[in-house]
């Protein structure tokens, strides 16, 4: 993949870096996914399960590609938390097709605190499907076991995403942070149609393009389970982002831990039905319309405690 650059003719419109990502984005591996909601949103009964171009019911974390195009670095990446947003959604690893559900803590929905001055999450955040930090295995970067996740990814482009969102988004760094004593790799991207995805193709070109997306990155990561009453989180490489390459190296190592889940029995609180064809607890159609249907149908979102809105503020 590479720009030609030529003299432009006096009809001709100026080149545009947005519309080439434009066009790489259409030659990528895309397939289509739809969403469907069931339930009522904010509380612990909403769901948002998924559909293939077909419009068979698949898994987020199992069937969508991890890769829109290996070779340019672009991943897939599941939207779970739109920015701006408090609710903690995420990829379910027990239920079955791994629908997008709202964590919750002793037995209520959970929402991330407004640490001042972030509201919400800062980027639309999200899981990189195919890939699987294994709890079995000490990572050789922190010492640390991974956390029984698929990986995580903050993407940092302008447009604000919905829940169950598929972006096409290039990988450019990422951070080590260390919760509750397991390894949370954070990936740092951007969707390959964000205005400056051209400008920003390595982790050393975020704060050049966006001065202080890294800094705040961390800080918001270090800071947002203290109203909660939880120890300000740490980071391998003393809190330093690493490069694209070190980031596409951990996807990939994530990604065959992920095939040897599929392949296995999976341990206890995770499944893997779905649709792939390695995966031992491979499903039908048939078979997944009917977990869907098992679900109340959707209905008007609950009301917000005011709590949601409180700021809080951190003194480290």
């Amino acid at each position: 993949f590479f720009f030609v650059f030529r003299k432009k003719r006096p009809e001709e419109k100026p080149f545009s870096f947005s519309q080439a990502w434009m066009s790489l984005a259409k030659r990528s591996k895309m397939a289509s996914f739809t969403v469907e909601e069931y339930g009522t949103k904010f509380t612990l009964d909403y769901r948002i399960y998924f559909k293939d171009a077909a419009g068979n019911y698949v898994s987020p974390f199992h069937d969508i590609p991890l890769w829109a195009n290996e070779e340019q670095g672009i991943v897939n990446m599941v939207c779970e938390v739109p920015r701006w947003s408090n609710a903690k959604m995420e990829i379910s690893k027990a239920l079955d097709l791994n629908p997008i559900t709202q964590d919750e803590k002793k037995g209520k929905p959970r929402f991330v605190h407004n640490c001042f001055p972030h509201h919400g999450y800062i980027w639309n955040y999200g899981a990189i499907p195919q890939t699987w930090e294994n709890p079995n295995v000490t990572d050789k970067h922190t010492s640390k076991k991974g956390d029984n996740d698929p990986i995580d990814i903050c993407e940092i482009g302008e447009k604000v995403a919905k829940p169950g969102e598929i972006k096409q988004v290039k990988v450019l760094g990422i951070m080590a942070m260390i919760d509750e004593g397991e390894t949370d790799w954070k990936v740092l991207g951007i969707d390959i149609t964000d205005p400056l995805a051209s400008q920003i193709n390595d982790v050393d070109d975020i704060d050049k393009v966006m001065p202080g997306q890294l800094a705040a990155t961390n800080e918001w990561f270090r800071i947002y389970k203290i109203p909660a009453g939880k120890p300000e989180n740490t980071f391998a490489f003393n809190g330093e982002a690493k490069s694209k390459d070190f980031a596409l190296d951990v996807i990939k190592e994530t990604n065959g831990y992920w095939k040897e889940l599929i392949a296995a029995d999976p341990p206890a609180g995770l499944t893997t039905k779905c649709t792939v064809a390695e995966s031992k607890q491979k499903i039908g159609a048939a078979d997944a319309a009917a977990i869907v249907a098992a679900n109340p149908p959707k209905a008007e979102p609950a009301p917000l405690d005011p709590s949601v809105h409180k700021w809080h503020y951190i003194k480290l």
